[in-house]
């Protein structure tokens, strides 16, 4: 799954909020409560790697990609796994995109 959202801060300013805010991008994906527990996450220059346990219920779903920030976009890449099975991948896509959208403002 590729997320792409424009924004209009700095570099530093946008990594700061991904940093800070990084498993409430995951949480609400698909419209389903979701824990997120971090496995591995460490930013080389401007992109930030992450392996993440996603826990819904009783199931447990790892998650991995990369978040890149450029001059003027964020983009999301991940590999969803079972997750974006259960829920759709358009569907964790969107309900994704809106929760990092409210995260950036």
């Amino acid at each position: 799954m590729r997320i792409t959202i424009a924004h209009k801060k700095t570099k530093a300013e946008v990594k700061e909020k991904v940093d800070r805010t990084f498993t409430q991008m995951f949480e609400g994906a698909g419209g389903m409560p979701v824990q997120v527990e971090v496995q591995q996450k460490s930013w080389a220059g401007d992109v930030l790697s992450f392996a993440v346990n996603a826990k819904i219920a009783f199931m447990s779903a790892p998650i991995k990609g990369t978040v890149e920030v450029t001059d003027h976009d964020l983009i999301i890449d991940a590999d969803l796994g079972i997750l974006g099975n259960m829920v759709g991948q358009k569907k964790a896509q969107e309900m994704m995109e809106k929760q990092v959208r409210g995260l950036l403002k």
